[in-house]
């Protein structure tokens, strides 16, 4: 059997060799953490969002950015502080400012496609992950934004997606627990929500259960592509033992280290850690799991969302920040999740919140790169920036129909 190395088990490495052992390959995913999904896995949004599948490259976005560059706690916040990647990185994004209405409608066909696979796996398998069928609701807070979102109606429904206004009336119909003042929405009946680790943990089971190996607590040196074959050198975490293993191919999966394992392999990765900030609320009693809401909302102005995770939970997320490979969790950033939490529903108690940030693997096109390297044996599906939950399934079959083509199973 062909014998595939995938370097990360995040959602987007499990859901990979979830799809070349479906194909019959021989797979083994190394991973620096004890446990799937640890990493940009472990706490995001949970929505499963054709409609947030807007792309990030606006002039708007360059205008914000530099609005609030000094503003600790806004949504959107670049540190100022001189970096040869991050000036690059921007340089292409501004870049691919023509490209935004055709990522925009790809991102969202893709998503389309990507839920099918999803589901389909997840009762396959018998995963449990919290899945709330509810929708996503759009808010938006002023006529400004309306307006804008109109116009982005426009290109999710080229992709694919139907997504509708509704007025201040009908958003409190659809989420009765929805307090404030806002303008106006949209509402998307086919998106969904659930738990990414769950999810993920669950899947990476099943890719045991169909013979796949997982290394766990183990840290990749190094990758080389010798004799058509690719040899990778990987360290144990508890005795820093260097051990090398070669395989027939490899796909780099590996969220922000991507871009240093596609340099070591000939390949231009161009991924840039974008953080961002989640905090899960237990909900403890009666009262507040009545004042949370079941319907996942997606607020673009504050760039936040929340997510309904089974009777006890509310997880609240959002805000996007340029500070390079930085996981600390500062408390001026999770304090607008709290408030806007309190502005919303101020009936959920947050006397018990847990914190965590994630670095978001995120392509100067907001585009994933999914396909082969330069060299034989080299592929990839990485840098989903902030659609990885809701992209995943779809790369991850685009990807095993690449292998199909280039490396059968017996090859």
């Amino acid at each position: 059997m062909t014998h595939i190395a995938v370097v990360g088990a995040g959602i987007s490495g499990v859901t990979t060799a979830y799809s070349l052992l479906q194909r019959g390959y021989q797979v083994t995913v190394l991973d620096r953490n004890r446990y799937a999904a640890m990493m940009t896995s472990f706490a995001n949004g949970g929505q499963l969002s054709a409609s947030n599948a807007e792309v990030w490259t606006q002039l708007s976005t360059i205008i914000k950015g530099m609005k609030w560059m000094l503003k600790r706690d806004a949504p959107l916040l670049v540190n100022p502080k001189p970096s040869w990647h991050k000036y690059s990185w921007m340089a292409e994004f501004i870049g691919n400012i023509p490209n935004y209405e055709a990522n925009t409608i790809e991102s969202a066909r893709l998503a389309i496609v990507a839920r099918e696979f999803l589901f389909s796996w997840a009762e396959k398998e018998n995963i449990d992950f919290d899945h709330e069928k509810r929708g996503i609701l759009h808010i938006c807070v002023d006529q400004k934004g309306y307006e804008h979102a109109l116009k982005v109606n426009e290109l999710l429904a080229k992709g694919g997606l139907e997504r509708h206004a509704v007025t201040p009336e009908e958003m409190r119909s659809i989420e009765p627990a929805l307090k404030g003042d806002p303008y106006g929405g949209f509402y998307t009946e086919s998106d969904s929500t659930g738990d990414i680790h769950k999810y993920t943990l669950g899947l990476a089971k099943a890719c045991q259960r169909m013979g796949g190996k997982f290394l766990f607590d183990v840290r990749v040196q190094t990758l080389s592509q010798q004799g058509g074959k690719v040899q990778i050198s990987y360290s144990a975490e508890e005795n820093y033992t260097v051990e090398q293993e070669t395989f027939d191919g490899v796909v780099i999966c590996a969220g922000i280290e991507s871009r240093r394992f596609a340099a070591q392999l000939g390949d231009k990765v161009n991924i840039y850690p974008v953080k961002g900030y989640s905090i899960t609320i237990d909900l403890p009693d009666a009262e507040s799991r009545d004042a949370a809401p079941w319907t996942s909302l997606l607020d673009d102005n504050a760039k936040v969302v929340s997510s309904r995770l089974g009777e006890n939970r509310l997880r609240i997320a959002g805000t996007a920040e340029f500070n390079g490979e930085n996981y600390d969790i500062r408390d001026n950033r999770i304090r607008p999740l709290v408030a806007w939490s309190r502005r919303f529903f101020p009936g959920v108690q947050t006397e018990h919140i847990v914190p965590w940030a994630g670095l978001r693997p995120m392509m100067p096109s907001m585009m994933p790169r999914v396909g082969a390297g330069k060299q034989p044996g080299v592929y990839y599906n990485t840098g989903h920036g902030h659609l990885g939950w809701t992209l995943c399934a779809a790369t991850a079959e685009i990807l095993g129909d690449t292998l199909l083509k280039s490396q059968p199973p017996g090859s």
